[in-house]
């Protein structure tokens, strides 16, 4: 199963013709079945039936390859994930149901052309961070079979690290995308809360649940994303409990990390591989500083130690009150303590959650990214079920409090400890950084070059190539003062525009050197008589675009530019009563070229040669 593991793989392969999605699929899913049946895997509660397989293949047949980002990707979701006319299970026999429709997320995964080759195994009503909780099994730990896999995510886990499919869904609510991700080797991508549907997603705190992602690389998380992201993706019918603030789509160039004081670990080799991992940052350029963890540990205690088990409880309460061979024991003590607290206890436990939210806010003012470890040890199973409520919270140190606080997340992975056990660290900011995110794990993993998943092949250079675009955004091109690096590059920066391409407009335009603009700027003007400008061209959030707009003096404007693939975006354009006494520097190709051979004419700089003119 080691061949076309990433969607990037499958997706080079389907534009080159090289492969049969249909035939590829079926052999996917045969190999599953065969080995399945040998010995089960405790990974898997369902595999697809023939008939489901052959339904999604025969609708796969009708499409156009080129119009679906994800042709013929494998995929697996978790079992409390609903799949119309399969059996939802959340782990718990007694529960079990058939599904009448489609969760929003998997059906927009569906439509983009993935197919779906089974539903994974968990911990029960997606209680715990172990994987350990489940009357179909414990999943053990790809890369040793005495440790825990993590939860509760766990199934999904395993499959992804096997290579059995590309992707998989898990959900993260208290880091049970997030925990399985760091203990397999994989990148865990817990989206901003609200900016994934949760519609036909069992409940386990329907107002913190989130859909998370489970993938081999960064850049096919960003793949995923954007497919099912955004409030375009909601279904309307959807309550929506979380509001995800105006997205960010990139980062400053030079990050500042914030690393926990005095972080807690269990495990000295996790700790000694923490330390590296913030040694690592400085390679990448990144500064860092501490920060006093402290409150958001506070608000991490009150999510299973405060009302928000009442939220399990009313989804799962009834059943496990019913007592039953399949309700795991744990799981019944965890949720049955919600029936103790009443509603000033929810209410009071949401004023602090805010009161602690104000004291993390200088953090978010001094830091654009937190780097913590996904976890503070790797237990083995024999410790869990020694202590299952204790390792359970010690695992939660570093991702209980994220949801709560509507934070996006991260995890990737870092390296191996003495005995090749995975660890891995995981990257918070705040709402809506998740493509930010995205693009900055990609150049994490680029950084190590660790192999994917359990060993399965090296890391290649395509696999940190980012070649999707954030869903909704507005590209605009730039080609004057907002470049990289010119004078008024911040407001593209503070607004979390990224840079999609460097490239030039189409051969009909002409640019001129405005007269008293400060800073200065140039104007570029459709003409049949011009040539190519270089322009750099940049996703900017809808939401955004408003403000930047009204901050666009005359005589500039925006309009819509052709480049020289032919395609059309918009960008700056000048009114043409502002060129009777401008310069025509249309020879110097762009406004870089330009300006750096003035430099020299003018003598600014001691070194350096003007860039030719055009011939």
């Amino acid at each position: 199963m080691n061949t076309l593991l990433t969607i990037a793989d499958i997706n080079a392969a389907v534009a080159s013709g090289q492969l049969d999605a249909a035939e590829f699929l079926r052999s996917r899913w045969q190999q599953l079945y065969r080995s399945n049946e040998q010995q089960h895997d405790p990974a898997w509660i369902n595999l697809a039936s023939a008939p489901q397989l052959e339904a999604q293949l025969a609708v796969l047949a009708q499409r156009d390859p080129a119009e679906c980002p994800l042709y013929g990707v494998p995929f697996a979701v978790k079992d409390n994930i609903d799949v119309a006319g399969w059996t939802t299970t959340a782990a718990c026999p007694e529960f079990a149901y058939i599904a009448t429709e489609t969760a929003h997320v998997v059906a927009r995964l569906m439509h983009a052309g993935a197919v779906l080759l089974g539903k994974t195994n968990l911990d029960q009503f997606a209680t715990g961070l172990v994987g350990t909780r489940s009357p179909y099994g414990a999943v053990p730990n790809t890369f040793s079979p005495l440790h825990i896999s993590g939860g509760s995510s766990s199934g999904s886990a395993s499959v992804v690290a096997r290579g059995m499919v590309a992707f998989a869904l898990g959900t993260d609510t208290a880091g049970s995308g997030r925990v399985p991700a760091g203990f397999n080797n994989l990148v865990g991508l817990k989206p901003t809360p609200g900016l994934f549907s949760t519609a036909g997603v069992v409940p386990a705190c329907r107002t913190l649940d989130c859909v998370s992602l489970l993938t081999l690389t960064a850049a096919d998380a960003a793949s995923l994303l954007a497919v099912v992201a955004g409030h375009a993706a909601l279904s309307p019918a959807e309550p929506h409990f979380n509001h995800p603030p105006q997205p960010r789509y990139a980062f400053p160039a030079k990050l500042n990390i914030g690393i926990p004081h005095s972080p807690f670990f269990v495990s000295d080799d996790y700790r000694k591989l923490y330390d590296k991992a913030c040694e690592h940052l400085g390679r990448l350029q990144c500064s860092q500083g501490v920060f006093d963890l402290k409150p958001f540990s506070d608000v991490a205690t009150l999510l299973y130690q405060g009302p928000w088990t009442a939220e399990r409880y009313a989804i799962a309460g009834a059943l496990i009150g019913q007592g039953g061979a399949g309700i795991d024991p744990v799981v019944a003590e965890v949720i049955n303590a919600g029936r103790n607290y009443s509603a000033v206890d929810t209410f009071n436990a949401i004023y602090r959650v805010r009161e602690l939210e104000v004291q993390t806010r200088h953090v978010w003012d001094e830091f654009d990214v937190l780097m913590v470890p996904t976890a503070p040890n790797l237990p083995t199973l024999a410790e869990v079920a020694a202590a299952p409520i204790v390792r359970n919270s010690e695992l939660g140190t570093y991702t209980n409090f994220v949801n709560l606080l509507g934070l996006s997340a991260v995890a990737v992975p870092f390296g191996f400890t003495a005995e090749g056990l995975p660890f891995g660290v995981t990257f918070i900011a705040r709402g809506g950084c998740d493509w930010a995110l995205a693009e900055f794990a990609a150049r994490w993993q680029r950084s190590l070059g660790l192999p994917l998943g359990k060993t399965l092949r090296p890391l290649q250079d395509g696999d940190t190539c980012i070649a999707a675009t954030p869903p909704g955004a507005i590209p605009l091109a730039v080609v004057g003062a907002h470049l990289a690096g010119m004078p008024l590059h911040h407001q593209l920066t503070e607004r979390g525009a990224r840079l999609r391409a460097t490239t030039t407009t189409a051969a009909h335009y002409r640019l001129y050197a405005l007269k008293g603009t400060q800073p200065q700027k140039p104007g570029l003007v459709r003409d049949s008589k011009g040539a190519a400008i270089e322009v750099e061209v940049y996703d900017m959030p809808a939401e955004s675009v408003g403000t930047f707009l009204a901050g666009i003096p005359a005589p500039l404007g925006l309009g819509a530019i052709e480049l020289a693939d032919g395609s059309w975006v918009n960008g700056f354009i000048c009114e043409p009563c502002a060129l009777h006494d401008a310069e025509d520097i249309t020879d110097w190709g762009g406004w870089r070229n330009y300006l750096e051979a003035d430099i020299v004419a003018t003598g600014k700089v001691a070194t350096g040669k003007p860039k030719q003119k055009r011939a």
